[in-house]
């Protein structure tokens, strides 16, 4: 993998970690229910988009 695509993919990966590790703190707050939800899809859709790119068949 050439070093632009490492960096875009290690940089998402973050993202996406911090997307659902902040998410899950606002879900378990009765206020932020819905903005936590959505942030912990939005993590896993960054994650799964990661992995379709890094995975080859």
């Amino acid at each position: 993998m050439e070093a632009v695509a490492a960096t875009t993919m290690s940089i998402a990966m973050i993202a996406a970690f911090v997307l659902v590790a902040v998410g899950v703190r606002l879900v378990l707050r009765p206020e932020h229910r819905k903005q936590g939800g959505l942030m912990v899809v939005a993590g896993l859709v960054i994650l799964a988009n990661v992995l379709v790119w890094t995975l080859e068949f």
